[in-house]
């Protein structure tokens, strides 16, 4: 018997350990850290250091891949709306003037996609849940804790991160975000994240009810309007979501056309009581910042409605036209502070259109799964891509980084889950599909 070599034994060693299910469990965390935590690294180590974080994680991400090729299902991988979406924002490249930021927009995002990708299909949905329970319990509690250390114990800002102390006015407050309506955002999507949890049983006792009045706290301090409408709305989706799992199964399609129609009506009686609803929410002052912005938007979107001015993701504040928005409007921008407007902005009515269907599709199969299937865990994707629906409304975090990496994992484990092509591809296997690894 021959003696296997130092260096082999090494690459085995290697290759068992890239592939193993612990390299994917950590590569998971890490991945869902580092694209909510961009704005606090970016402080820390710049923006090179991001990238070099980023570029390592894609890398390692790629031979977890390979080391697992075979025990990856590869039947419907990718949703095409994901595929269409992207591959129109990369063919901007054709007609942009800011070719640069267009190529460091596209990286950004399909890196951003690529990791999503990796964790929709390397975990399955309740390994999921529990990874960004995991990460988001970290980094809302960070948040705090900074916010704490800054509003009352030093009474000063923490200027590099953005923190400006005024816990001890009762916020509002940006923890380690940058915004307050970021932060909320990431409340909101822990809020979410920690009461499936709880229900899975992931995370039981006292565990669980530190963790949802963490996140509660969080959006409380955060007063971020746009993230008390999408918790109302959230909210709403769960009691739709509750009662369609009690009904039979036999009458369950009349009660979605029901929940169809209610729901048409609330965004129709929202938009007539608009006013009413901001004043409410003491949103004034975020309105009129948005209200100028998109006034500003639609001069430049006359010359180019069909195609926009070219994906960039986030704006570059030197560079035409985002320059002379800001000058118009008084202050910077990094977005249309609307994912559907930015969508529009930067690849046109096609690229929005594109942008809306993929949001559609997914929630319409995540929602049929969660209103279908008896484990709590499927209403995770659901209610998140209802939170990420009714927030791109206000903000544009459903396109780069954290936000971006999110939709991706809902969407790409909807479409595995309930996915024509995976029908066509195996005819003998009805759908929607168990929920694999």
């Amino acid at each position: 018997m021959t003696r296997e070599s130092p260096f082999a034994h090494a690459w085995h060693a290697t290759r068992g350990a890239i592939g193993s299910a612990r390299f994917a469990q950590a590569l998971t965390l890490i991945s869902i850290g580092l694209a909510f935590s961009t704005h606090a690294i970016r402080a820390l180590i710049g923006t090179a250091g991001l990238v070099a974080a980023l570029v390592g994680l894609l890398v390692l991400a790629g031979a977890s891949l390979v080391a697992r090729w075979r025990a990856v299902e590869w039947y419907g991988i990718l949703p095409l709306t994901i595929l269409v979406f992207v591959g129109w924002c990369a063919a901007s490249l054709l007609w942009t003037q800011n070719t640069r930021y267009t190529v460091i927009g596209v990286a950004s995002l399909i890196a951003f996609g690529v990791l999503g990708v990796y964790i929709a299909l390397m975990r399955d949905t309740i390994q999921i849940v529990r990874a960004f329970g995991d990460v988001l319990r970290v980094l809302l509690g960070v948040s705090l804790a900074l916010e704490v250390l800054s509003g009352i114990l030093l009474d000063l800002p923490i200027a590099f991160l953005g923190i400006r102390g005024d816990l001890a006015n009762l916020g509002p407050i940006q923890g380690i975000f940058g915004t307050r309506n970021l932060l909320g955002f990431v409340a909101l999507v822990a809020l979410v994240t920690f009461v499936v949890e709880w229900r899975t049983k992931i995370a039981r006792g006292g565990k669980a009810v530190a963790s949802v009045a963490l996140a509660t706290l969080c959006i409380v301090f955060a007063a971020s309007p746009t993230a008390w409408i999408a918790l109302g709305a959230t909210a709403v989706a769960l009691a739709a979501l509750v009662g369609l799992r009690r009904v039979a199964p036999a009458t369950r399609w009349v009660w979605q056309l029901v929940i169809i129609g209610v729901g048409l009506a609330a965004l129709v009686t929202g938009w007539l009581l608009r006013i009413r609803i901001i004043e409410l929410l003491d949103a004034r002052a975020e309105f009129d910042v948005r209200l100028d912005l998109w006034r500003e938007i639609s001069r430049y979107l006359a010359s180019n409605a069909l195609q926009g001015w070219g994906w960039v993701g986030v704006w570059p504040s030197e560079r035409t036209p985002y320059t002379w928005i800001a000058v118009m409007t008084g202050r910077d921008h990094g977005s249309a502070l609307s994912a559907y407007i930015d969508a529009y902005f930067q690849v046109g009515v096609i690229g929005v259109l594109l942008f809306v269907a993929l949001v559609g599709v997914a929630l319409v199969r995540a929602w049929l799964l969660a209103s279908s299937r008896r484990s709590p865990v499927y209403v995770w994707p659901a209610l998140i891509l209802v939170a990420i629906a009714v927030t791109s409304f206000a903000e544009s975090f459903a396109l780069v980084e954290g936000g971006w990496l999110v939709l991706v994992v809902c969407a790409v484990k909807a479409a595995r889950d309930m996915s024509w092509r995976d029908a066509l591809a195996r005819p003998g296997v009805g759908l929607p599909q168990s929920d694999r690894a």
